[in-house]
């Protein structure tokens, strides 16, 4: 009986395949290369005599884009150069954004804190003289709530009621002009829409308007189209899904619309209304037109002159003295205050009213 032999040479070793791996920069590379940016700037920019931060900013702001381009492609490649310098853009253009908005507000705020206080904003400015420092906005701030409330009760109707019509109804010739007039509408300027109820006012009612009501009517002439496109935009993005599955459990359309179209976008729409309401409430121009402007308290919107916030800042910057400047500082932060809590008021209902989702 013979023994097998057992080949002892061994078997060739396979071929080990490439690594999938590449190099990759660091995490801190990018604020290590944006710190470098801004050394070399402010190098740059003072030996140049460059007496703007904005013109040191833009200068850093290249050599940063610059500088992550040609860093990452000697260690990553080309490609992830092109990816890294697309997303320097994106975040440039944000700080370009916010930086005007960061100034207004820090210039707004150093300027006007000084002037707000309880005098500020419990008095009106009658029998104040304008060099002298004194007086308020008291009645700056009725007049413009009562106007915008007046504007808002007369606009958000109207537009959230056309939105409807041309998102579940709309099909044909009326439609396409109802679309073509909100379009135009949404671009006029706010003088015209003062001079036309300027016009109308003299018309049909024989008499100067003088009175906070018919400032209103202008300001709900600006504030209607964006009242109609921003809920337009927000019933388009309803399903279509809960519409037909509403209708398949026997409902009408109307109660649909108002039962589960609406209050689906309830959050958007009142987010909308907002946006407008803050659009309005800086307008100047129909004021100057249809109410005056008063220095002294009105609380009767449909009878008299009566001021606004942002007529008041126009009228204090007109005088041209220290006194009324800081006054026409503390009343724009005010109304920048106003803006806000708009805004935040808008969050907050857009929050209660939004659809409960269950967690199953």
């Amino acid at each position: 009986m013979t023994e097998t032999a057992v080949d002892a040479t061994p078997s060739p070793a396979l071929p080990t395949s490439p690594r999938l791996a590449t190099r990759r920069l660091p995490r801190w590379t990018p604020p290590a290369i944006a710190l470098g940016a801004i050394v070399v700037a402010v190098a740059i920019g003072a030996g140049a005599g460059l007496h703007s931060h904005i013109q040191w900013g833009l200068i850093a702001l290249l050599l940063f884009v610059a500088g992550s381009y040609v860093i990452t492609a000697q260690v990553e490649g080309r490609r992830q150069a092109k990816d890294r310098v697309a997303t320097s853009l994106v975040w440039s253009a944000f700080i370009l954004a916010v930086l005007p908005l960061y100034s207004l507000i820090e210039t707004t705020i150093k300027q006007g804190a000084g002037v707000i206080d309880g005098t500020f904003l419990t008095h009106s400015m009658k029998n104040v003289l304008t060099i002298e420092p004194g007086g308020g906005i008291y009645h700056a701030i009725i007049g413009t709530v009562e106007q915008v409330a007046i504007s808002a009760a007369i606009a958000t109707p109207i537009g959230i009621l056309t939105a409807v019509y041309l998102v579940e109804y709309g099909r044909g010739w009326l439609a396409k002009v109802v679309t073509f007039f909100v379009d135009v509408m949404t671009g006029i300027p706010s003088i015209v829409a003062g001079l036309f109820i300027l016009s109308l006012w003299f018309v049909a009612f024989d008499k100067a308007p003088q009175s906070g009501f018919a400032g209103s009517l202008a300001l709900a002439i600006l504030m209607t189209p964006i009242v109609v496109r921003s809920t337009e935009e927000m019933l388009k993005l309803v399903p279509n899904e809960l519409r037909e599955a509403s209708f398949a459990l026997g409902v009408p359309k109307w109660r649909t619309i108002t039962k589960v179209v609406v209050p689906t976008a309830i959050g958007g729409i009142t987010t909308g209304v907002m946006l407008a309401l803050a659009r309005i409430a800086g307008e100047s121009a129909p004021v100057a037109l249809l109410i005056y402007g008063a220095q002294y308290i009105n609380n009767n919107p449909f009878k008299g002159p009566q001021e606004s916030l942002p007529f008041y800042i126009y009228q204090q910057y007109v005088n041209g003295n220290p006194a009324s400047y800081a006054r026409a500082w503390g009343a724009a932060l005010v109304l920048i205050g106003f803006v806000m809590i708009l805004n935040l008021v808008a969050r907050l209902i857009a929050r209660w009213k939004a659809p409960q989702h269950s967690g199953r």
